[in-house]
């Protein structure tokens, strides 16, 4: 009996494994994501320029774009840089932030 649950496991085991190894999928979705000071995750698809986005605060930030994204104190890029998150970075940012610009990519 132990033999026949090892043998319907391993198709599982085995699909998992070549998933793992084959990277990770690049899912349809938004390229940057925070969670908002409303506690609710947003997101921005294929960003350029400057664009609002209040989040931070211990709150988590991924950045797939393929640029980096720099994390602003005010509102339309303005004040103190709070963070720059490079191509694929998920991290948690400390302060707040009010708004991101995002390197314009070919």
């Amino acid at each position: 009996m132990r033999i026949l649950r090892i043998h319907h496991t391993l198709p599982v085991l085995l699909l998992v494994g070549i998933s793992y190894a084959a990277g990770p999928a690049h899912a349809a979705g938004p390229d940057f994501q925070y969670v908002g000071q409303d506690d609710r995750v947003h997101g921005l698809t294929a960003p350029r320029g400057c664009a609002a986005a209040e989040g931070g605060g211990g709150r988590a930030v991924t950045n797939t774009t393929r640029g980096s994204a720099t994390l602003y104190q005010g509102p339309r890029c303005t004040g103190r840089v709070v963070g720059v998150l490079r191509p694929g970075e998920v991290t948690q940012v400390r302060p707040h932030f009010a708004s991101v610009a995002f390197a314009v990519t070919g």
